[in-house]
Order: structure tokens, then sequence, then C-alpha cells
């Protein structure tokens, strides 16, 4: 049964910005005459097209965050910006983007993912365009907050869509690709930031959404967006060329209109329902790892990275930051080709425990080396392995806390408040992210080593929260999933 609501001619009054299109409708109904290739036949080919095409947003994503770190003494010098005055440039990403997050769920429930992608496109290309032709720091403040406006609304539409669109069996793999595109992203600002002007680089920043926005044209709509939203012969058209014009999904249609039905279409609900624990089950988890990502200190720990190599004597601390970021690649892509077969808690587990201990060597090397002379070897050894554990905390990060639990924000949130959770999860996590940014240059100054206690003490919660409260999403459908919380 249709949802939909139509005029005497009967044309749908209700086709969302973007709408999904006819073009693979037609492909459907010629592709027995026309002779499909196998490509196209492929469900898992056509899905990773989709994914690849939105993982443009995470590359601007980890590119603005990346940028700030090669251009700071270009910028300052250039623009005659005081150190205080550069800080709150990079910091404003973050606040721009918990303004995106606070908009990106309703957004995303009102004109669909691809509408919420095309909507952070266009500020993010503002943005860069804005901090490329700056005169003053106003102009360099407008641009930043404009990119975190887009980067917020990214970081909670690309994890859902691919969520959405991704068969059961591959959907941890394809929604790593999230954070790996991310980490792509801050390891391009920083290898171009060694070769080119800091405006040039801007420039380049509106690559990726500008890609981006033409390619959301040849992309269907998220299939379970559209059943909610009543759009019956969409839905089934965006699901068919997802999995395959041979692909018999009669079994998932009905497993989404099942879930589709069982639910209310409203976007809120009462307090007093949040006592149920089909809602405040999954809101704890998936809000909860996302602050915990952030309180572990990763965004800290990479921030002062470059503090720490020179302390341990390495020549180019620019080299050693982006030797840091092809770790985050590396160890982020063996995430993505573990998380369908190890599975998203057993990954949390180790993560959090590798970075427990990262931590804990980082925090008793700078405890010794306050204890003991600067000329001593001692001293040379403790810095060494400061730079080994920050370097294990990024390789643990990246194989779990990074990018599972986006994954499973995705997954687990229930369909009828998905976009309500989805922004409360996102705000919470660019708020922490502020948080720990804007605080870690104090707690390093009070004392380095307690600092590294202090994340050390989260990951450990982290290792235990996983542990206990985290479920296994590995090999089911987001129906199954979201009915197991009832």
């Amino acid at each position: 049964m249709s949802f939909r609501d139509e005029n005497e001619d009967g044309r749908d009054l209700r086709k969302p910005f973007l709408h999904t299109g006819s073009w693979y409708r037609m492909g459907s109904r010629q592709s027995s005459m026309m002779g499909s290739s196998q490509v196209i036949r492929d469900s898992s080919v056509s899905v990773v097209a989709c994914v690849l095409i939105v993982a443009l947003g995470p590359i601007q994503f980890g590119f603005t965050s990346g940028y700030s770190s090669p251009t700071q003494s270009a910028i300052t010098k250039d623009l005659g910006l005081t150190v205080s005055e550069y800080s709150l440039f990079g910091s404003l990403s973050n606040v721009g983007a918990m303004v995106g997050a606070i908009a990106s769920g309703q957004i995303s429930e009102y004109i669909g993912r691809k509408g919420s992608l095309m909507i952070a496109a266009i500020p993010n290309i503002i943005g860069w365009l804005t901090i490329s032709f700056a005169k003053d720091y106003s102009f360099l403040y407008m641009g930043r907050l404009l990119e975190g406006f887009g980067v917020g609304i990214i970081s909670y539409t690309v994890p859902v869509y691919i969520a959405e669109i991704s068969p059961q069996n591959l959907r941890g793999g394809l929604g790593s690709v999230n954070q790996l595109s991310v980490t792509i992203g801050i390891l391009l600002a920083y290898l171009l930031g060694l070769f080119l002007n800091w405006r040039l680089l801007a420039v380049l920043g509106i690559l990726p959404c500008t890609i981006l926005i033409p390619g959301l044209f040849f992309i269907p709509e998220s299939p379970r967006w559209l059943a909610k939203m009543g759009m019956t012969e969409d839905f089934e058209a965006s699901l068919q060329v997802l999995r395959g014009f041979d692909t018999d999904i009669t079994f998932e249609v009905n497993e989404i209109k099942r879930a589709v039905a069982s639910t209310s279409r409203r976007t809120t609900i009462r307090f007093a329902e949040l006592k149920q624990r089909r809602y405040w089950y999954p809101l704890m988890v998936g809000i909860g790892l996302l602050i915990l990502q952030q309180l572990s200190g990763i965004n800290g720990v990479l921030f002062y990275s470059t503090t720490i190599f020179e302390s341990a004597g390495v020549s180019s601390s620019n080299l050693a930051t982006c030797l840091v970021g092809v770790i985050q690649v590396i160890a982020t892509g063996i995430t993505t080709w573990l998380l369908d077969k190890a599975g998203r808690r057993l990954l949390l587990i180790i993560s959090s425990s590798v970075m427990t201990i990262s931590l804990l060597v980082v925090a008793v090397s700078f405890f010794l080396k306050d204890a003991v002379s600067k000329d001593s070897s001692l001293y040379s050894i403790m810095s060494i392995l400061a730079v080994v554990g920050v370097v294990a905390m990024v390789v643990g990060f990246s194989l779990g806390m990074g990018p599972i639990p986006w994954v499973i924000m995705s997954e687990i949130l229930p369909i009828n408040i998905k976009g309500l959770a989805g922004s409360v999860a996102t705000l919470s996590n660019w708020f922490f992210s502020f948080v720990v940014t804007m605080t870690a240059n104090l707690l390093l100054t009070w004392s380095s080593g307690g600092t590294f206690t202090i994340y050390m003490v989260v990951s450990v919660f982290t290792v235990v929260f996983a542990a206990i409260w985290v479920p296994e999403t590995k090999g089911r459908a987001l129906e199954e999933i979201q009915f197991s919380f009832r």
C-alpha cells in the first residue's frame, strides 16, 4: 500500500528533493532486452559505487580537520594573526559542526539523505572560497564556520545513508569507509600542505564537494527513507538497483515494510516513552560510544603530537605528522576489511584495550621524564617511548574507536526517532570534541603525565562499556537489530 499523496492526475505531490529519478527503473525494465553487464547486476558493485560517491563528504570532513595543521605559520604570517586568533580559527569548525549536527537529523528526515548532502556541500564550497580570498581574520572565521556547518551534516548523514543501502553482510566494512575517508582527507591536507600555499590549498578544498554534487544525481536515495516516507514504488526501485536487477528483493522489501508499519512516522516521542528499553538502550549505546570516542583524548593527542615528536628529537615534525596520517589510513583500512569478519564488539574491545596500554606507556614516560635529568639516557628513552605510545594509540583508535561508533549509531537508532536521536548523538560527539581540544593544552600545562592518565581512565571505562552494553550487530538486518531492543 502506498502512503503517497497524489492529485487527480496521479502526479506525486511528495517527491523529495533530489528524488531517485527513473533512470534505474528504466534500466530494470530493459535489462532483459538490453543485456545489462555483470558489473551493473552485481549488488555489491552497485552499493560500492554509491558509497564511493558519498565518501567524498567524509574526505571533505577530513580535509577540513587537517587544513589548520600545515598552514598555521603561513596564515599567521600573511594575515598577522596571533596564536590565540589562529587557535580560534581552528576551533570554529567544531562550533559550526555543532550547529550542523543540530540540524542534520531533521534535514535528512525531511528532504532525504541525498538532499541533506547537497545542503552540506554548498556551505563547504563557499567556506573554502571565503578562506582562499581572506584578507583578515573575519573572512577566515566566516569560512571556517561554514565549513564546520557542512561537516556537521556530513558526519551524521553519510554513515546513516551507507548503513541504509548496504546489504547486511557488507554493512560493517562499507560503513567504516566513512572513517577511512576522513583519515584520507586529513592525510591529503597534511601532504599537500607541505608543498602548496595556504590559499591554493583552500581552493583545492572545494574539489570533494564539487564532485559530490553531480555524483548525487547518479545514485539512488536510501530505500528505507523512501519507505518511511510512504513512497512505495520508489523504495522498491531504489532497493532493486542497489541489489541488482536480477536479484529477488521480495524478502527484504517485506521486512522493511513490516518495520515501517510497526513504527510511528512521527519524529518526536513523549519523554515518558524514553523509559522503554526500545528507546533508552540504543540511545545509551549510540550516544555513549560517540562521547567516549572523543573523551579518549584522540583530538588532543593528535593536535599536540608535534610537540611530543619534537621532545623526542625528531628533526622534521611535519614529516612525522604525515607519517601518523599514513598510519591512520592503513589501520582504518584494516578495520574496513575486518569489521564484517571479527565483528563490531570484539574490535571495540581490542581497540580500547590497545589505547589503554598505549596511554599508560605515554603517561608513565612523561612522569619519569619529569623525575630525571634531561641529560640522562633514561630521559631520551622515555621520549622515544612517548612517541611509540602516541603512534600505538593512533593505531588502536583507528582499529575500532574511530570508525565503529559511527557504524553502530547508524545501525541501532530506532527508525521513528533516528533523525532526532542522530542529531543528539552527532551534537554530543562534536561538543566533546570541542571540549577536549580546548582543554588539552591547559591539561598538558598542568601535567602531561596526568593528562594521559585521565585519557587512559576513559579508555578503561570504554573497554567495560563495550564488553557489557554494546550489542553485536554483525550480519544482522537493520530491522532485526532495532526489533531486538523491544
